[in-house]
């Protein structure tokens, strides 16, 4: 049952804890909904960690800065040259480029 991106408020870490708790203590638990509920194992609360949400909100940039940061650019290029080079498997993009690098470095 998920919901669309754009009807989803917002994670915030002031938002954290922030419940209608008389919603949440009139609901009533279903049969169904128990049997979503996956059982906690051992090894399940063996790999929890105690926290309060936070540090999930506050990670980092993301990826590190490349020193050579790729550009994206239109390429017309033959279809039996796509073909060949897609037929070759995953990573044919990441080839194509170290081949064009090779093939014109200085």
């Amino acid at each position: 049952m998920p919901g669309s991106r754009r009807n989803t408020p917002r994670s915030s870490a002031e938002g954290i804890g922030a419940t209608d708790l008389a919603k949440v203590d009139a609901h009533t638990i279903t049969a169904e909904e128990y049997e979503e509920i996956p059982e906690l194992t051992d090894a399940m609360m063996a790999r929890a960690v105690p926290g309060d949400g936070v540090a999930l909100l506050k990670r980092g940039p993301g990826r590190p800065k490349a020193d050579q940061p790729k550009r994206q650019i239109t390429l017309r290029l033959d279809a039996d040259v796509i073909e060949a080079m897609r037929a070759s498997g995953p990573g044919w993009q990441v080839r194509a480029n170290e081949a064009l690098k090779n093939r014109f470095k200085r």
